[in-house]
């Protein structure tokens, strides 16, 4: 089915005289260049480990029980293998993007890595024997363990931070992220990349917010209401649109549901500022406070150095 493309040099979807474009909080957005996901360089290769085993598979009939279910087995192993390091690599890549964020809970890639090796071994039991199988399981998972790097081995960004806070700064974003899937999933239906763009976009301001709280969890009780209430409403309003949408084409629900992105953008945005700006206030008060104290001990700090201009004495 064809899809309509929508974007800055593209024509608007509802050409009536004095309907306008609803404001995008100061941005113009472009469904060519969406904020997605953090995504790992190597995330599509585990598919490519799958599809090298496809000989355990071809090979698995004609050679009686035994090496139908080794091959089998193999073949199951490695697929299962390259799942588990993917998931691996993209628990690695959110790691990675965020600036404070725990270690995995279950280490992917390093399980991919041993069930690889197993997998690897039982296909190599019938040809080469027991030692000679487990040679080969061991040199394969030693392999994949370098090809795809070790899983995120502590937390990052967390010291000094109650760990309770933390777990329910935790559980608040994973129930933010559900309803922004659910608002991705819903809007996918109207098959219209302008408005799978906008959504992206808003959801990308979200995270902007959900990375604050991060950082400070003490922020967390002036922003549970945005990454709750307020977010579970715009994903109820998705659903309804998105069926609205299919059912009618109406473009002044659709002129109204941008506009409500919008008005939300903004206010996540503004959310976010005041959190930014009320933590950069408090950084303030605590050097104050710690020059005071400083001053009453008698340390003076030293003057800077003079800056060199450069030119000949």
């Amino acid at each position: 089915m064809a899809q309509r493309f929508g974007g800055r040099y593209s024509p608007d979807t509802d050409q009536r005289p004095g309907r306008e474009k609803p404001p995008l909080a100061g941005r113009e957005y472009d469904p060519a260049v969406t904020p997605a996901r953090p995504r790992h360089p190597h995330e599509n290769r585990p598919l490519w480990v799958t599809l090298a085993a496809t000989p355990f598979l071809l090979g698995a009939f004609g050679d009686g029980p035994v090496a139908l279910a080794l091959n089998l087995a193999a073949f199951a192993g490695i697929a299962a293998s390259s799942w588990l390091t993917r998931e691996g690599l993209r628990a690695q890549a959110e790691y990675d993007a965020r600036r404070v964020a725990r270690r995995p809970a279950i280490p992917r890639k390093a399980f991919g890595a041993a069930l690889y090796a197993i997998a690897l071994g039982a296909g190599a039991w019938l040809t080469s024997g027991l030692v000679g199988a487990a040679l080969i399981g061991a040199v394969g998972g030693v392999v994949h363990a370098f090809a795809f790097g070790p899983d995120p081995r502590k937390d990052k960004g967390m010291e000094g931070i109650d760990r309770f806070q933390q777990d329910r700064v935790a559980r608040i974003i994973a129930e933010g992220e559900k309803y922004l899937d659910g608002m991705r999933e819903a809007i996918a239906r109207t098959k219209d990349r302008r408005l799978t763009a906008r959504v992206d976009m808003f959801a990308a301001t979200a995270r902007s917010l959900f990375e604050a709280v991060e950082q400070d969890p003490a922020d967390l009780t002036a922003a549970r209401k945005y990454m709750g209430v307020y977010l579970m409403g715009a994903r109820d309003a998705t659903i309804r649109f998105a069926d609205l949408w299919a059912a009618t084409r109406d473009t002044g629900a659709r002129a109204d549901y941008e506009a409500l992105l919008a008005d939300l953008e903004a206010n996540f945005t503004a959310r976010t500022r005041s959190l930014i700006e009320n933590g950069r206030e408090g950084l303030d008060i605590e050097i104050d406070v710690l020059r005071e104290r400083l001053a009453r001990e008698g340390v003076r700090p030293d003057p800077p150095a003079p800056r060199d201009s450069g030119e000949p004495r």
